[in-house]
């Protein structure tokens, strides 16, 4: 893989976890309701960060034992997050799912 397409990879994986960050960072401090959709959009960016550490990996960027830590912590932030949105919409049953 060329030197450019594994920074590539590397610079789209280090934006993916500052926008989850700064999307949790909103997240926390919207009101019950507003808080819905950043964590819906918190999901999908943790989705595109496994897709992309998947891709990093099998391009053998990154050794096995770091890609099964972010595995690990990488689908432990994604259930946090699909808990806290499950726990407001039943809280607030009129939101969009």
């Amino acid at each position: 893989m060329a030197r450019d397409e594994r920074f590539g990879i590397g610079a789209k994986i280090d934006t993916l976890f500052l926008d989850l960050l700064e999307t949790l960072r909103v997240a926390t401090y919207a009101g019950a309701r507003e808080k819905i959709p950043f964590l819906t959009r918190a999901i999908g960016i943790t989705d595109s960060l496994r897709f992309f550490v998947q891709i990093a990996w099998e391009a053998k960027l990154i050794a096995n034992k770091n890609f099964e830590e972010l595995g690990v912590r990488t689908e432990e932030v994604g259930r946090m997050i699909g808990g806290w949105r499950k726990g407001l919409l039943a809280k607030n049953p009129a939101q969009p799912r």
